[in-house]
Order: C-alpha cells, then structure tokens, then sequence
C-alpha cells in the first residue's frame, strides 16, 4: 500500500499537470518503496536508496550530452554493480537500482522541458521523501519507533565479507568485465546515435546481464530472447492502450502487486524492477505510435549482450586452457 499510494499522488499530479517534473518523482517514491519500512535495515536503506537513486538518475542525464563521460560513467556503474553482487543479492539489489536510475535518466535526456540534473534530483528525491513519510506513519501504525537501533557496521562488515569469500576470483572478475563493458558500450551507443528513450537499450543489457549465464553462450541466447520477448510484450501493451490515465490506472494495481509479492530470487527481482521503472517511464508518453523505436533499442540491446558474451566466452575458454597447461604435471624424460 505504501508503493501504490507513493507512486500515485506524482502520476495523478503528472496527469493533471502534464509536467514531465512528477515522473521523476514518481521513480523516486518507486525506488524508496523497495526497502520494507517494518525492518530492521529499512528506514536506513530507504535513505540510502532516495539519495544514491537521486544521484544515479541525476548522472545519467548530465552525462547524456557527451560520449566520453557516458563511456566513463557506464563503465563504472557496471564495474559497481558486479562488485555488490559479490557481497549477496541484497547488495546486488541496491546495485540494479542504481543502475537502472542512471539508464533511466540517460534515456530521458530531451524528452522533456527540464534541462538541469539538479531540477531532476531533487525531484527524485522530493518522491522519495514522500514515501518515507508514509513509512513513518506504517510504523506509527504498528507501535515501533519512528528510527529502529542500528546495528554496528563492523557486524555488516563481516557479513559481507563472508559473502565476497564465497565467489571465485575468476569467476567475479569476468562477470565485472562483462558488466563494465557491455554498459560503458551500451551508454556510448545511445549517446552517439542520439537514440530517442534509449533506456530500452540500456535495460535490457542491464537486465539480460543480471541472468545467470555461466559461460554457456546457450544460456545466453536464452537470456536475451526472454529479455527481448518482455520488452516486446511491453511496448505491444502500451502500443495497444496509448492512454495515459489508463496506463496510470493500469500500472498503480500492477505496483502495489508486485511491491506485495516481490521476489526474493535476484534474477525475477531485477525483472519486477526493471518492468515497473520502465512503465513508470512511459506511463505519460504521447507517442506510442513510435513502438518500433522501442523495439529496434531493445534488439540493439540483445545484440549487444550477444556480442559480450561471446567475447567473454572466448577469454574463458583461453583462461582455462592457460590454467590446465600450468596445473599439467612436467614430464622427467
């Protein structure tokens, strides 16, 4: 209920003002609603979320203008995102949403009458406030204090260390490489073909990525035909309605559902996500007859994780033959 009455008072003001200002704050009361207020983590990681969120999509739409700080950029958020995956699917989970806020506020460079990140992040972060505040009065509700005991961080500390222990080296630092070079090419694309919403792009390398492959590039064609068969499905349904308040009253049902089931599994968490921020994206758009644009930035994105994983693949395959040739016993003649 706290997700569905966060996301809807910036969409109802959104319709009635046509002012593209409330879908950012309807993203950030999006983005504070993944965190549970009852928690005992979940006030701290709602902050956390509304000001990193705000930064994120602020980021994004002031590095839409030039190709080297996109470049840059993208490759440090996917370096950042492998790198809190190592530490459990709950860090990875702060990690996607970062992500997909940077992309989302890449895509939306131009679409709009705001010209400024600062306008942007404060937006985010005015939606996020919102839905803190209703966390407060959920916890008022229940009789706890409005700001739970924190925990000392040297215990997390440990915790996550324990997690990073559990990952092979190789194993994480071919994922970081996959990560940091699909996203910094995905952001460098969309940058120098000036691709119009080219956060269907970013997502879905964002989201294809976040499947486990593996190594196995069967997997990964897996992945991406499931990636590119969702976002098909999304652009036929919102081609189909092209109505802005019932894409409104459709989406605030489909986000409190999904806030009341949301998956504790990472891969159908990121997939929750990733639909919703992009419907939230969309929820207002007047130009719905332009569904093939969608399409083409989405099947530019499959390609692209195609490519990658095809790259990575080979430098597996040469890593492992290195690593058997030095493990291989020498034989006395």
């Amino acid at each position: 209920m706290v997700a569905g009455f966060g996301c809807a008072l910036p969409l109802l003001l959104g319709l009635f003002s046509a002012h593209p200002g409330f879908l950012w704050a309807s993203a950030g009361a999006f983005q504070a609603a993944q965190a549970n207020p009852l928690h005992r983590f979940g006030m701290l990681r709602m902050l956390m979320l509304i000001g990193l969120g705000a930064c994120s999509a602020g980021m994004g739409f002031w590095a839409a203008s030039d190709p080297l700080i996109s470049l840059s950029l993208f490759a440090a958020f996917g370096f950042l995102l492998a790198w809190l995956q190592r530490f459990g699917s709950e860090a990875g989970k702060l990690g996607i949403g970062l992500a997909v806020c940077l992309c989302l506020g890449q895509g939306q460079q131009g679409l709009g009458n705001l010209d400024k990140p600062l306008a942007i992040t404060m937006l985010f972060i005015l939606g996020g406030l919102w839905v803190m505040l209703l966390a407060f009065g959920l916890r008022g509700m229940h009789g706890l204090r409005m700001w739970p005991y924190m925990p000392r961080f040297v215990s997390i500390l440990k915790v996550l260390k324990r997690h990073a222990k559990r990952l092979p080296q190789q194993q994480w630092r071919l994922h970081a490489l996959t990560c940091t070079l699909a996203f910094s090419l995905a952001g460098l694309i969309v940058n120098l073909a000036s691709l119009e919403r080219g956060y269907w792009l970013t997502l879905t390398v964002v989201t294809t990525l976040q499947m486990e492959f593996q190594g196995s590039l069967v997997r990964a064609l897996q992945a991406s035909l499931a990636s590119l068969a969702a976002a098909g499905l999304l652009i036929l349904f919102g081609h189909s309605l092209q109505d802005p308040p019932l894409m409104v009253a459709t989406l605030l049902p489909l986000i409190a559902l999904c806030r009341a089931i949301q998956a504790n599994h990472y891969g159908l968490f990121v997939l929750q996500t990733t639909v919703c921020f992009v419907l939230l994206a969309e929820s207002l758009a007047q130009d719905w007859q332009l569904a093939e644009v969608r399409l083409l930035n989405a099947l530019f994105g499959v390609l692209l994780v195609l490519l990658v994983a095809l790259l990575m693949h080979g430098l597996s395959q040469l890593l492992d033959k290195h690593a058997r040739r030095v493990a291989a016993p020498q034989r006395i003649p």
